[in-house]
């Protein structure tokens, strides 16, 4: 079962991730969007993580219910509302309970998803956070670790897309043969899920 540290154990985990990951993020944004995915992420993944460490929430739910607030407010451009939605979405479909079961988690998260599609607008194939999210989603009924891979593959795949939704749309062809860095950031997070899966099995808890 996994209880609210593990959800803050995730949350730190992708703090740490995007602060490691930022540069590259924004190197991946500059071709086809402002170039300033990773300091925006960097900048709420912060917020979230020292908020969480002041003062944790006593639920799974309410621990990503506030890690989406924060984002929400802290986060520039198109990123905060959208990672804002997948997270706030996913915590209020956990509800109050104080453990949640990896199943329960996967339908959160495809609940979250979803919420993220009707906001953007964005469906798989569109080279965005979905591409990444979606495969994800659907792996995370196998394991944690099936999940970050597909969100991996998910994100690589974007390359040869043509974009459809937000900044990088606007490009139209010139948008192929690049990366989405939306989709790279999601896989980050999943990355992030599945790392905090790791300790908890080995005993981190």
């Amino acid at each position: 079962m996994l209880d609210a540290d593990f959800f803050r154990r995730w949350m730190t985990a992708a703090a740490a991730s995007v602060e490691h990951e930022a540069e590259r993020l924004t190197t991946l944004d500059s071709p086809i969007g402002d170039a300033d995915h990773g300091s925006n992420l960097q900048r709420g993944f912060r917020a979230v993580r020292d908020a969480l460490d002041k003062e944790p929430p006593a639920t799974p739910g309410a621990v990503l219910t506030q890690a989406g607030r924060l984002l929400i407010s802290t986060v520039g451009g198109a990123s905060g509302p959208l990672y804002g939605t997948l997270l706030r979405r996913t915590g209020k479909t956990l509800g109050d309970a104080a453990e949640v079961d990896q199943r329960q988690l996967a339908e959160a998260l495809r609940a979250g998803t979803e919420a993220v599609m009707r906001l953007g607008g964005a469906a798989p194939g569109d080279k965005t956070m979905i591409d990444a999210l979606v495969p994800a989603v659907d792996a995370l009924g196998d394991s944690f670790t099936a999940a970050r891979d597909a969100a991996e593959e998910g994100a690589v795949a974007t390359t040869p897309l043509l974009a459809r939704k937000g900044r990088a749309s606007y490009l139209g062809e010139r948008s192929i043969g690049h990366q989405d860095p939306g989709a790279t950031s999601a896989a980050l997070l999943i990355a992030a899920l599945a790392d905090a899966a790791a300790d908890a099995e080995a005993g981190g808890e």
